[in-house]
Formats: C-alpha cells, structure tokens, sequence
C-alpha cells in the first residue's frame, strides 16, 4: 500500500488545476457532531466531508467494535458515491494528526485506490500557512454504480480476532497497539468497557510518529519501527488500537518507512473485550 505525504502549499498548487479529490476527515470520538461542524465553519477549498461513523465505518453489533469495517460490497458502492475510482488521485486531511485521514487512506487501500496522499500536518498545517478558506458545502461527483472502476476485490491485508487467539502465546504475529501508554496498559480507560491490552501487545502511540505536527522522515521513522521488530518482518506486524483508526496511523508510518506489509486488525481492543473468553493484561507500574 503506497503511503504519501503531500505538503501545503503542494495541494493548494494542485487543487487549482483541479486534478486531485480532496477529503476533509475530521472527527472528535468524544463528540460526533464536532467535525462536520468544524467543516461547515471552514475548509480547504473544493473538500467533500466525510463522517468517520457514517462513511467509514459499518453497523455495531454485539460483536463488533466501535468503528467495524462495512462489508466490502457497500465500501465499494460508497467509494463510487464519493466519486473515486482507480484514476482519481485522492488528498486527505484531518484536524492535524491525521489518525482519521490514515483510516480513510487504509480503506481506499483495501479497494486497491492506488493514488492517495495525506495532508501532512492536516487543516492545523494549512491553517498555519495562511493558505485559503472556504465555508461552502461540497457534494460528491456521482460515478454510475455499475461501472468497473474500483476493485471488487479485497487489496488490503487484515485479521479478525481468531487470528490473533490463535497466535497468543507465539513470538508471531507482533501486535503494535497505537494507543496512548495509559489506556494500553490499563491505568484508565475513557472509551470502552474494561481496560487494558491484547497479551503480548507492544505499545507505539502513534503520537510518536510526528514531530512538531508533521511525519517524522522515513528514516526516523524506519529506525524506531525497527527497535520495536527486532528483526521481525514487517509481514508479521498486526495493528491494534481501540476501534480500528488510530492503528492505521502506525500502519502508514511503516509503510511510510518502507516496512510494508503490516496488517490491521479492524476490531481492535473494543471488539476484543466483546467476548469474555478472550483474555486481558493488564500491566501495573
């Protein structure tokens, strides 16, 4: 999965030729309404806003986490509503971090949407810059559903929780978890049910993956994921958090990094703790 960064002043220049599809991601967890707010206040000129919860996610379920997948036939159906297909070059952007645009990134890598860049440092960067504002609402081009322009098949590598019971125990498959230290460990939990980690998980927040707002370069980035392999394959790496979204952050830093490969597990920690049989650790001090 190609992970590209695109600076400022790259997508304004690119934006008034009008060749790039351009997302605005933003989302608040603690307040769902938050982004789309935000959006209506201001955005990069030409962004159709998408909802992690309404565009990005699919039905919860007693079984699910927070934000589960939808099936792959709707995502399809969604990207050709958004107007994406094969040949569209895609920008995404978020409020700065850019958690939600790696997510929306992962999933248009799941279709096989090859051409996607990520805002680096997200409307905070754009804003800094001085670059232009709009309030005005876009709407998506339509694409006629039954045309082949995306992938009916599944590009992006995931796992479900089965393979990770099944792997308990074995030095394989490594589980990152890009959580903040305190909730990975379970010293608090503000979001889900029970606190702590999947056992044998390793913390990398994803935080770390950014200076001062923006990437870190591939060679940082290429050192640190390395400390945490230990001389792993990428291949064996599993991305956690605790629905699915901010793991895809790690999950492009690596493939940012050159260590491609690595897999997410969707459910993550709050489809985890959904079934009692799966154990917890907790870590202490």
């Amino acid at each position: 999965m190609p992970a590209k960064i695109i600076s400022a002043h790259e997508l304004e220049r690119q934006s008034r030729d009008g060749s790039v599809k351009i997302f605005d991601c933003r989302f608040a967890l603690n307040d769902p309404d938050a982004g789309r707010a935000a959006y209506e206040g201001s955005h990069i000129p030409g962004a159709v806003y998408v909802d992690l919860e309404k565009d990005l996610s699919g039905p919860i379920t007693p079984e699910t986490g927070r934000h589960p997948l939808p099936d792959f036939p709707a995502w399809r159906n969604k990207l050709l509503s958004l107007g994406i297909d094969s040949d569209s070059t895609v920008v995404l952007y978020d409020g700065g971090p850019g958690v939600f645009a790696a997510r929306f990134w992962w999933m248009l890598g799941w279709a096989g949407i090859p051409n996607v860049m990520l805002l680096d440092g997200g409307f905070a960067e754009w804003c800094r810059q001085e670059l232009p504002l709009e309030a005005e609402e876009h709407a998506a081009a339509m694409i006629t559903p039954s045309a082949d322009r995306v992938s009916d098949t599944e590009s992006a590598g995931h796992v479900d929780a089965d393979f990770l019971m099944a792997g308990l125990g074995a030095p394989d498959p490594l589980v990152l978890d890009a959580r903040e230290p305190e909730r990975f460990s379970g010293l608090k939990e503000p979001l889900d049910k029970k606190a702590g980690c999947i056992p044998g998980a390793v913390n990398r927040h994803f935080a770390l993956n950014l200076s001062e707002g923006r990437f870190k370069t591939p060679e940082s980035l290429r050192e640190e994921f390395a400390s945490l392999l230990k001389k792993r394959s990428p291949e064996t790496v599993v991305h956690s958090c605790g629905s699915g979204v901010t793991a895809c952050h790690n999950l492009f830093a690596m493939e940012l990094a050159g260590l491609s490969g690595s897999r997410l597990y969707p459910g993550s920690w709050s489809e985890w703790i959904t079934d009692p049989d799966r154990p917890i650790e907790v870590r202490e001090g």
